[in-house]
């Protein structure tokens, strides 16, 4: 199983927050520099982040984003959910059955499933506050990262 790469910034922009002072205002351009990566998939992430109701958007000069929920509230396999749009591992798993001619007797298709639903089971097992269980080494790490960037 490999995540998207939506899904991936998606996580990392919520483990950044949750490295943050609670009420804090972080900015799509600070993360940006902290990941190195593109400010406008961010801005995409944040948006459906924010639609889903985990993290605040405040608009104007000085606003930014912040977690909308404890790190202990949001589960890790339920934004893996919303974040992944196809979770089709082979063809098999789509409504028509794909185009191998095993598809009506495989146990592969049946074993594929099996282990994808454990995937999601353990994701669902985490939150994030499990991930950033210490958000000061994480602060530390990431503020590096931006200052590395800035200079």
């Amino acid at each position: 199983m490999r995540l998207t790469n939506y899904t991936d910034y998606s996580l990392r922009v919520l483990i950044y927050l949750a490295s943050q002072e609670p009420a804090k205002l972080s900015n799509i351009k600070e993360i940006a520099e902290a990941y190195g990566i593109s400010k406008n998939h961010l801005m995409k992430v944040t948006h459906e982040l924010g639609k889903m109701g985990v993290i605040d958007t405040v608009r104007g000069r000085n606003g930014g984003i912040r977690l909308a929920l404890s790190p202990e509230e949001i589960n890790i396999g339920a934004i893996v959910r919303k974040t992944e749009d196809d979770f089709q591992i082979v063809e098999c798993f789509n409504g028509e059955g794909g185009s191998c001619i095993l598809s009506p007797v495989c146990g592969l298709k049946h074993l594929l499933k099996n282990a994808l639903s454990a995937y999601l089971d353990v994701l669902d097992q985490y939150t994030l506050a499990d991930i950033v269980h210490n958000p000061l080494k994480y602060r530390s790490i990431l503020n590096s990262a931006i200052n590395k960037s800035s200079t």
